[in-house]
């Protein structure tokens, strides 16, 4: 599968790979690269810096929104091959060196098979990585609050609760929430379509990732850039109260 490439904002670029997207934000001959997809999405990703006149030499960084094997898939590679930082909030450094794992176990999965669309996004899952393991060596922590020193000047808001580290990050210029899997507008195994919480297996603190909504619900935008589904248009702040009151 190739990756989608979608200019959405000046300077900002939405990628769908392999039912998860990731986001490049290009000021210049550098760029920031947020979330790397699955393992099996690292060509991908390389076709995608391309697509947008960059290189894996160019990345400034790699920003993680949380550590989960579809966001971090080649983060490491990255890394080694090219010394690219990878950085993400504090408290997921350890999740990215998996010292410990929050994510959606087999049995989780199984016990969700009957539902609709599960069994085949599980073996698409299964063949692009998304059980492999690609601990990242020397995750770097967010040097300072407020933004970023990175192309794009991304601010990182804490957003817990899909994983105790997770993070959005928001362009207020450009009116951007980049929001992870805090808040998506579709998934392989939904039956919705637009802003919603993903499916309760995926979370590991549901409960948090209601509170987080409140958050992203705050950050001025117009623009959201989701882990999985499509771009949405139109204001966070409804957004994130529309997903609330799909999930309660």
């Amino acid at each position: 599968m190739r990756a989608e490439v979608h200019h959405v904002a000046d300077g900002t670029y939405l990628v769908h790979g392999n039912n998860v997207n990731w986001v490049i934000l290009k000021d210049g001959d550098a760029v920031t690269l947020v979330d790397t997809g699955y393992p099996g999405d690292r060509q991908g990703v390389l076709e995608s810096l391309a697509a947008v006149g960059s290189s894996p030499e160019a990345v400034a960084a790699v920003l993680i929104t949380h550590a989960h094997n579809d966001h971090l898939g080649s983060a490491e590679y990255l890394r080694a091959t090219h010394g690219t930082p990878v950085v993400l909030h504090p408290v997921e450094v350890r999740h990215a060196r998996r010292e410990f794992l929050q994510q959606a176990a087999v049995g989780d999965v199984v016990r969700s098979i009957w539902r609709p669309g599960v069994l085949p996004w599980a073996v698409h899952t299964l063949r692009v990585g998304g059980m492999e393991q690609h601990p990242v060596a020397a995750p770097e922590p967010f040097p300072a609050d407020g933004p970023l020193d990175l192309p794009g000047r991304p601010v990182p808001v804490h957003t817990p609760g899909h994983t105790d580290g997770h993070c959005v990050y928001h362009l207020p210029d450009a009116g951007v929430v980049i929001s992870g899997d805090a808040l998506v507008s579709g998934h392989a195994i939904s039956r919705i379509k637009g802003p919603q919480l993903l499916t309760d297996f995926f979370h590991h603190d549901r409960a948090q990732a209601l509170t987080s909504l409140k958050p992203i619900g705050e950050l001025a935008g117009d623009i959201l850039l989701p882990g999985h589904g499509p771009v949405h248009r139109g204001s966070v702040r409804a957004a994130a109260e529309l997903a609330l009151e799909r999930a309660s």
